[in-house]
């Protein structure tokens, strides 16, 4: 695994575009942080700050920092179907397999450098959450702290099942840009047919159905945060209740996909004339 991992990293910081775009993946983030520490002038009456509105608490701050930092991952994404294109256009994956690599040990170094940098993103996000909930939290009970930290499994999760959806669409396609454009067609389409099924059946049985999708199931996985904030602010408000929380079958099902891409990646290298 460590040999397929490093020779996958050799290419990426070998080539100037990937490191940049690497940088920046790991860089946007910790503009989580400026947002903790955001003021807004509310028409020259007050200052509101973001960090004492207590929307940074424990154990609120790992829904939150990890949805914001959820929104970052298209620009990793652009490496990872890069790294596709790349061997086509370089010629490297036919001197690859000439050197003595499986077609099955290419789909995996690719595979290994996903996981590789999802783990490192969720290290990323684990840190900048602590830092900002040790400054704001009004918690420090450990039992607090490490309350819903699943939202980081989550996350690294979802980076995962996504990043394997570019790769497949990089397989199919072999150019950058056509596979992350067919990202957007595939968004497209599950709501075409979200609506297909709304108007087929109803919105309940056409949401349930949708959950199962891939970019919805992953988006699932980490719900938008906003009402649960409402939530904590007007409890009273009984229709602001929802459910904001990480599930295990939403987890499997965004793994069964993760599987499935890496799968379906491996049989379009097999079957392809090179």
């Amino acid at each position: 695994m460590l040999r397929l991992l490093n020779l996958e990293l050799q290419k990426l910081l070998l080539n100037r575009t990937s490191k940049i775009l690497i940088f920046i993946s790991f860089v946007l983030p910790f503009f989580v942080i400026l947002l903790s520490s955001l003021k807004i002038n509310v028409f020259g009456f007050f200052t509101l700050e973001l960090g004492e509105l207590g929307i940074f608490n424990f154990p609120i701050i790992w829904h939150l920092t990890t949805f914001f930092a959820s929104q970052f991952k298209f620009f990793f994404a652009i490496v990872v179907v890069s790294m596709i294109g790349n061997e086509y256009s370089n010629k490297t994956l036919k001197q690859n397999l000439i050197d003595g690599l499986s077609k099955k040990e290419f789909i995996l170094s690719k595979f290994y450098t996903i996981v590789f940098f999802s783990i490192i993103s969720t290290i990323l996000i684990f840190i900048i959450s602590i830092c900002i909930g040790l400054y704001y939290s009004s918690y420090n009970e450990v039992s607090i702290i490490i309350r819903e930290t699943n939202f980081l499994v989550a996350y690294f999760v979802k980076l995962m099942g996504f990043f394997s959806l570019c790769l497949f669409f990089g397989m199919l396609v072999k150019r950058s840009a056509f596979a992350l454009a067919f990202l957007f067609i595939l968004f497209i389409l599950e709501w075409l047919i979200f609506g297909l099924l709304t108007w087929k059946f109803n919105a309940t049985i056409a949401e349930k159905i949708q959950n199962f999708f891939p970019l919805k199931s992953m988006y699932k996985l980490i719900d938008q945060p906003f009402q649960r904030i409402a939530m904590t602010k007007f409890p009273d408000k009984a229709n602001l209740a929802y459910d904001y929380g990480v599930h295990w079958y939403e987890i499997a099902i965004v793994l069964g996909w993760t599987s499935l891409f890496i799968f379906l990646s491996f049989l379009l290298l097999k079957k392809r004339d090179l």
